[in-house]
Order: structure tokens, then C-alpha cells, then sequence
């Protein structure tokens, strides 16, 4: 192999191979280049470069058995593993992993779905288990219960959660890594441990308990490097009678505030579910004169602008799950609310529908609802329509994004917060003379209680050019962002391997505390540092120096 793991030997790593393959089959260790092509980050800027995170090899066990005996073997050859559920979480490294010539560890092929309760309402799952799977289970089985899915349903429920990732309906389930309940871990030496309730012989309670008794470890996988999972539960949402939605719309930039409070009122009390954010002012950028009275956040002129077109500054889409009379309740007391706090609020009923919805009524997107494009996620169907926002369809046949990164910056919760925001980030813009955000444009709920602004980085951010120096210039580009966004505060909250050590930099409290605290149990319970050495930026001892070594 033209790549060996960092300080590993070709003899040593040719052994490590045979164990491998003996301990989970020829044909599932995969060596060639054409078997790795499919580990590559195909969106990232450094593709096809000298530093490419490119792993040396990828195994694929069916069970949590051989599991262990992979994690054994590269303690033994002292091999860094870098372990992956289905390797589609794209714009955020894809499957591949933070040191070049990890062995990727594919865990696709365990994808058996061990429960799928509708009485109790959780599901246990293998990492190879993804929405559309689990979708497919609880239909062909007539349960009555959802799955809150993300965008592209063909990631993995374990993989999704495990870097924090978000939904769409109620609040308590979109908040996918707070909506488990329990899982099973494949430690660094080999051994396997349960958390919550499952550290329990015999218990029947592990999804419904998840902390069990005594300090809980289950945080720690959670975008972390302290072993593998191979089986997670989670809550699932009881298939509500009727949804509903309905659009308000308010004047005033400043009645972004008081709307904002509103909504936090009524999601906070889980009446409402995901809501979805947006401005009727964006067809106005292509005036001169609200163009420069947005560019320099002049409200007056905004204001005044707004109300000559007729349109309003600000709208949110509400919905509503239950029986037809309480969400028909809770939409009558979300307008009342709404009334009470913003003069000249205006109200749009939406539609009223029995649940399930028909495939025509999922699929119809027309009409001033911002959900009409992604119907299907705010009714627990997954799929994989996101993908028409890339360059790469008939509907969005620019050619821009050939790389793509996400960022995903955290702000506060509040009206007074996104409006700052707002201003901070379009500052930030003009210094760094990268492409003006729109001033109205919206920041989205990371979950039930966080806002954030997400920066979905093609490329061409402050490159002139696709060469291989152009993508660099951008990536520096995105590391200045980055730097810029944490001086006023606002921390990233996940981030693609290239970029994992520059976010990790802003959480500096005390003198990085927190980093030392996490690299101290991880030297302790991985004293080899063979399991995804440098996920989010925490490093074992045996790779510490490598921190950083993909800025050049």
C-alpha cells in the first residue's frame, strides 16, 4: 500500500490485514484503491491533495464480536481506527477520518433493527440501521409510531446522533443524541459496556432509563473518540390523528423579537413543533435602494421599504400534531399570543390534515409554506431531496459547489440575539470581503432550545478558482470565520475533520480545560490512541503532535 498508518510498518500492517481478515473474512477487508475510493471525502477541499485524509484500509465485521477483535488487533499493532456508520454525512467529512491512514472501520453491514416498540415507543438499533430503514420496518409492520428524521435519510440513527444531529417535528425528538436511551460500546481494549439501564443483567427498562446509576458515560460518544457503538436506542414519536399548519407574518425588522419570544413560549410548552424561520424580503435585494438600506441595517428605511412592496420583514410557519381539535386549539391560542405581543401580526391558516398523509399531499410543493419543499421530514418520511439544493440537479443547475463544508455557529435564542447576529456576521463578511449575507436571512433552530446560523460553504468562498490553490485560499477562508465568529462569541458546534482542531481552539475557557480534561480520560482509557485519534479535536498521547497539522 502506497499509505501505512502513522509510525506502523508495512510488515506490521500487512499482519494486522491477515488478523483482520481472519477474524471477519476475506472478502470484507478492503485494501485496493478502487475499494477506497468510497471512503474518500469527495466534498473536500483537500481532495486529491498530499494531506487528503484517505484511510490505508477499511474493514467491515457483521457483529459486535467482531468488533472487538478488529479494536484487539490494532491495539496489538498499535493501528488507529476510525470507525463509521453508513459514511453519509456529507459536508461534515463524509467517511473520512481526522489522520491520514487511519483503517476505517464500515459498520453498514450491522444493520438489524433489534426492536421497534409502538406501545412503549423506542427503537434499538444497530450503526448500519438508517431512517429510511427504520421507516421502511415500522410501515411494513403497520407500528404506530414516527422516526424524527434529518434532511437526507440515508444516513444512520447512530451516526446522526452521535454528531448531534437535528429533526423536525416535536422538540424532545429532534434533539436526535438527547433522544436516546441507552447504548452499547465497544471500549478500547476490547471490552464491551453498556450504559443506562443496560449495565443491568436482565433488566427490560434500558429504553426507558437511560442513565442507570451512578456517573453516566454516555455523553462522551457523543462526537467523541472513547469507543465504538454498535447498538443505540431511541425514543420514537407516537404517530399523532392530525397536523396542521399555519404562517404568521410580522411589519417590523424589531418584531422579530417579540415573535421570536412567542414561539420559544409555545415550543417550550410542546405545543407546536419545528419552526421554520424565513423573510418575504429577500425579492426585494434586487432594489437598489432596499439593497443599500439592508447592507448598512439601516431599519427605518428597511421598515419603510417593506411596507411601500406590501410585504412583511419577517414570517414563521408553525405546526401542530394531536387530534383536530388541539391542534386546532393550539394554533387559535398561538395567533391569540402572537396578537397580544406584535401590532399588525397577520394570520394564515394553513392546511388541516388527517395523518397519515397521502404521497401526493407529502410531495406538494407549491404554496407559501416554507416546509412545502421538505414536507416529508415534518411527517417522519425520510428521503433524500436536500440533495437538490447542490449544484448537482435540474433545479439548481449551478456548478459551484464541487466542495462543500458546513458550518454551523451558535447564537443565542432570542430575537435580540439574531438580530445581532445578523449584523456581526455581515461585518465579519465585509473584513474578510467574502460574499454579503442576506440581511434578513434567517437563523435556524439547531434543536429544541438553540439557534444557530449555518453556513453551507461551497466553493468559491474568496476563491478566484477550482485549482488546488484556489480550494486552499477558501479553506484559510473559512478558518478566518471561524476565528472571527468565536471572538464575538459564537462557538461551531460540529465541523468536518480538516476543520475539527480549529473549532475545538475556540472552547479555550481556563486555559482549555475541558480539551485537558477530555485528552486526560482518553489517554487513560486509550492509552494506544487507537480510536479515532483527533475526533473533535482531542487527541491521545501516541498523536498529539499531528493537533493542527492540517493548517499547513
Amino acid at each position: 500500500m502506497a499509505i501505512l498508518p502513522p509510525g506502523v510498518s508495512a510488515e506490521s500492517f500487512e499482519a494486522a490485514i491477515r488478523e483482520f481478515r481472519g477474524a471477519i473474512g476475506n472478502d470484507w477487508v478492503f485494501t485496493s484503491d478502487d475499494d477506497l475510493y468510497s471512503y474518500r471525502d469527495h466534498f473536500s477541499y483537500i481532495k486529491d491533495q498530499p494531506n487528503e485524509l484517505i484511510p490505508s484500509a477499511a474493514v467491515g465485521p457483521d457483529s459486535t464480536e467482531q468488533v472487538q477483535a478488529i479494536v484487539r488487533t490494532a491495539n496489538k499493532y498499535k493501528i488507529p481506527l476510525y470507525a463509521i456508520s453508513t459514511g453519509k454525512n456529507f459536508a461534515y467529512g463524509g467517511p473520512s477520518p481526522n489522520v491520514r491512514g487511519s483503517v476505517t472501520v464500515d459498520l453498514k453491514r450491522m444493520n438489524r433493527i433489534l426492536e421497534c416498540d409502538d406501545t412503549r415507543n423506542f427503537a434499538l438499533v444497530e450503526p448500519g440501521v438508517s431512517y429510511i430503514d427504520l421507516y421502511r420496518h415500522i410501515q411494513d409492520n403497520n407500528l404506530n409510531v414516527w422516526v424524527d428524521t434529518p434532511d437526507p435519510g440515508w444516513g444512520s440513527l447512530i451516526g446522526n446522533s452521535m454528531d448531534h444531529g437535528i429533526g423536525y417535528t416535536m422538540g424532545f425528538y429532534r434533539d436526535h443524541f438527547g433522544a436516546h436511551t441507552g447504548m452499547e460500546v465497544v471500549l478500547p481494549n476490547g471490552e464491551v459496556m453498556r450504559t443506562g439501564m443496560g449495565a443491568l443483567p436482565g433488566s427490560d427498562s434500558w429504553q426507558e432509563y437511560k442513565h442507570g446509576y451512578g456517573p453516566d458515560p454516555a455523553g462522551l460518544f457523543g462526537q467523541g473518540n472513547f469507543g465504538i457503538v454498535t447498538k443505540m436506542g431511541f425514543r420514537l414519536m407516537p404517530a399523532p390523528e392530525h397536523w396542521r399548519n399555519g404562517l404568521i407574518s410580522v411589519p417590523k425588522r424589531q418584531d422579530l423579537i417579540p415573535l421570536v419570544e412567542a414561539v420559544n413560549y409555545l415550543s417550550d410548552l410542546s405545543m407546536t413543533g419545528e419552526p421554520w424561520y424565513g423573510s418575504p424580503l429577500g425579492q426585494l435585494m434586487g432594489n437598489t435602494e432596499f439593497r443599500e438600506a439592508a447592507l448598512s441595517f439601516n431599519e427605518g428605511q428597511m421598515d419603510r421599504q417593506a411596507e411601500s412592496a406590501g410585504l412583511h420583514s419577517w414570517q414563521v410557519e408553525l405546526q401542530f400534531y394531536g387530534s383536530e381539535g388541539t391542534t386546532l386549539a393550539n394554533w387559535e391560542y398561538a395567533k391569540e399570543l402572537v396578537a397580544r405581543k406584535v401590532p399588525g401580526a397577520h394570520f394564515t391558516d394553513g392546511e388541516s390534515l388527517s395523518v397519515p398523509l397521502t404521497r401526493e399531499q407529502i410531495s406538494n410543493t407549491t404554496g407559501p409554506y416554507p416546509t412545502n419543499m421538505r414536507r416529508n421530514v415534518t411527517q417522519g418520511v425520510p428521503g433524500l431531496g436536500i440533495w437538490y439544493m447542490t449544484g448537482r440537479t435540474d433545479r439548481n443547475p449551478n456548478d459551484w459547489n464541487e466542495t462543500h463544508i458546513g458550518l454551523f455557529s451558535l447564537i443565542g435564542r432570542s430575537g435580540e440575539a439574531i438580530l445581532k447576529a445578523q449584523q456581526d456576521f455581515a461585518d465579519i463578511s465585509r473584513r474578510l470581503e467574502l460574499p454579503s449575507l442576506f440581511p434578513n436571512a434567517i437563523q435556524t433552530p439547531v434543536n429544541w432550545y438553540q439557534f444557530g446560523f449555518l453556513m453551507g460553504n461551497g466553493f468559491g468562498l474568496g476563491a478566484d478558482d477550482s485549482s488546488p490553490a484556489g480550494k486552499i485560499r477558501a479553506a484559510e477562508k473559512l478558518r478566518e470565520v471561524l476565528q472571527e465568529n468565536a471572538k464575538l462569541g459564537y462557538g461551531d458546534y460540529r465541523a468536518p475533520p480538516m476543520l475539527q482542531d480549529d473549532v475545538a481552539e475556540q472552547y479555550s475557557f481556563n486555559n482549555f480545560v475541558l480539551r485537558r480534561f477530555n485528552e486526560t480520560l482518553k489517554d487513560a482509557i486509550d492509552p494506544n490512541g487507537i480510536i479515532s485519534p483527533g475526533r473533535a479535536g482531542v487527541w491521545p498521547a501516541p498523536f498529539r503532535s499531528m493537533r493542527g497539522g492540517l493548517r499547513g
